[in-house]
């Protein structure tokens, strides 16, 4: 744990080699992340947990990110983890955002229909509603939502969301139980 915070703290600094060595650290956690996220696709889907992983570790430290340095400033473990879980699921939604658009015809070009595809059709649907309500929820809630994130789609415990934020665990759990009572009711 006090490894990962270190490479961040030696990669905060500037040292580069620190970004190949805190892949290695933490790879392992980020592919079960990715695992558990991708869990909840529909079966069919052709995204794996690998190829999850290497585009939001891009996202977090590729040169793309280099020009902007805040997001270089994690504070821990958690932190990392959390803008971790963040950009995977950005990288889902994305995805999902571009099978939708295809639905509906834009940039339309020809081509094979893909089984996969058929079978994720509901599965996008609702995961942009999770996104668009999680976005509501953001505005006006932003802890509670950043609660849902580490919970929903980082796959952390009330213990290790609690560490991440910095709040206590009865205060996650306060969080987590409204937020998903709030998320349900704005999505049906």
């Amino acid at each position: 744990m006090n490894d990962v915070t270190n490479l961040l703290q030696r990669l905060q600094a500037g040292e580069d080699a620190a970004s190949g060595e805190l892949l290695v650290v933490i790879y392992r956690d980020l592919r079960e992340q990715a695992q558990r996220q991708l869990s909840r696709e529909k079966p069919g889907q052709t995204l794996q947990a690998t190829a999850l992983v290497h585009e939001a570790y891009l996202r977090l430290l590729g040169p793309s990110s280099n020009d902007d340095s805040s997001q270089r400033n994690w504070r821990s473990r958690g932190h990392f983890f959390a803008a971790a879980a963040e950009a995977m699921r950005r990288i889902l939604v994305e995805r999902a955002r571009r099978k939708m658009a295809k639905k509906r015809g834009e940039n339309a070009e020809r081509v094979d229909i893909e089984l996969d595809y058929l079978a994720g059709k509901e599965h996008d649907a609702k995961l942009l509603a999770l996104d668009e309500a999680l976005r509501k929820l953001e505005a006006t809630e932003p802890q509670k939502a950043q609660v849902v994130k580490l919970r929903f789609f980082a796959g952390m415990t009330i213990e290790q969301t609690a560490q991440a934020l910095d709040i206590g665990t009865s205060t996650v759990d306060r969080y987590w139980t409204y937020a998903r009572a709030w998320l349900q009711r704005e999505m049906s």
